[in-house]
């Protein structure tokens, strides 16, 4: 996937030659409390040699700031959304910002009347931080328009920063793994392409699975795929359409961990477990997955949250400036994933 460049040093450079993440660079460089003296040093030393400086929100008080930033999620509730809010209004926090978390509850009434009057958002917040939403030709006009300040998380082909993930890559990643271990009867377990409109990630996900299968001079079994949606009832709901009406692949992999947490569950149901009956794994790392032995993989979701946020600070703060300098191009920054290997998969 495509990479936009930047001449523009950023938090993620500092992290990446400090070798920390982008949320104790983030606490290192406004001096906050938790951060070790080694990792503050290391940070320090990165930022001094790249030429670093965390933005300060001072300039925001120049006329007509409201010094807040709106936080738009698909849900409040799904555990990468939480986790990603978390991390951008602590980042927003450090740096003088109010946060105002709107939900659009997976429901498109919501999104539509929110984004048809952006313009009395714009009289509340000076910025906004998406996060994975699915907008139409007219959304991003009036977003355009309304001269917020915006960034993103886990969106492509927008016209300001982003940060995400390879999602295809990801997928593809984790079907290799399970393909290694010598399964070649997948299915996947995954959001519907024609579901909720504010999740962009499935379709992504879902030809990363296909891609693997490619690869590899296999193509997915229509009966293997199901729509499952993002949530642990989806995942339950998903594995026991297999069990029930379809059948039982040697190996499955959720679209993510949530998803995989009720494929479990449905197996438990039925006197089954993984990987005695069939191995699964997921995407995302999510903090039950070391309980519950899940193989997934891992994606830094506090990091996509704070860096962004960091992204969205810095925009701010160069267009308060008295004289602003000229607004870089947006950037978009690809963090990496990594296969966490546990105990729910194993060799065919």
């Amino acid at each position: 996937m495509p990479q936009a460049k930047t001449s523009r040093v950023t938090i993620q450079d500092v992290a990446a030659l400090s070798g920390l993440s982008i949320c104790t660079v983030s606490r290192a460089l406004r001096q906050l409390p938790n951060v070790s003296e080694h990792a503050r040093a290391r940070v320090n030393d990165a930022a001094a040699r790249l030429g670093y400086k965390a933005s300060s929100a001072a300039s925001r008080l120049a006329g007509g700031s409201t010094g807040s930033v709106a936080i738009i999620a698909p849900t409040a509730t799904a555990w990468f959304f939480a986790r990603a809010v978390e991390a951008a209004e602590e980042v927003f926090a450090d740096g003088g910002y109010d946060t105002v978390l709107i939900s659009l509850r997976n429901r498109p009434t919501v999104q539509q009347k929110l984004f048809g009057d952006l313009a009395g958002l714009a009289q509340r917040v000076d910025g906004v931080l998406l996060l994975n939403i699915a907008l139409g030709e007219a959304e991003m006009a009036a977003l355009a328009a309304s001269g917020l300040a915006v960034a993103s998380v886990g969106m492509h082909d927008v016209p300001w920063d982003n940060v995400g993930i390879d999602n295809e890559d990801a997928a593809r990643a984790a079907t290799n793994h399970l393909l290694g271990l010598g399964h070649t009867d997948l299915a996947i377990l995954a959001g519907s392409e024609t579901g909720a409109p504010s999740l962009v990630t499935a379709s992504e996900r879902r030809r990363g699975f296909e891609l693997a299968l490619s690869d590899h001079g296999l193509t997915a079994d229509p009966d293997l795929v199901v729509d499952a949606g993002s949530s642990i009832e989806g995942g339950r709901l998903a594995m026991v359409e297999l069990m029930e009406n379809r059948r039982m692949p040697s190996a499955i992999f959720a679209g993510c961990d949530e998803t995989a947490f009720g494929a479990l569950m449905a197996l438990r149901e039925f006197g089954l477990s993984a990987p005695e009956n069939v191995s699964i794994m997921g995407i995302d790392d999510h903090q039950m997955s070391w309980f519950l032995g899940l193989t997934t993989m891992a994606q830094p979701v506090a990091d996509q949250g704070a860096f962004a946020a960091s992204l969205l600070i810095d925009r701010l703060h160069r267009s308060g400036l008295p004289n602003p300098p000229p607004a870089g191009p947006p950037s978009s920054h690809l963090l990496e994933t990594k296969l966490v290997e546990r105990t729910s998969t194993i060799p065919r």
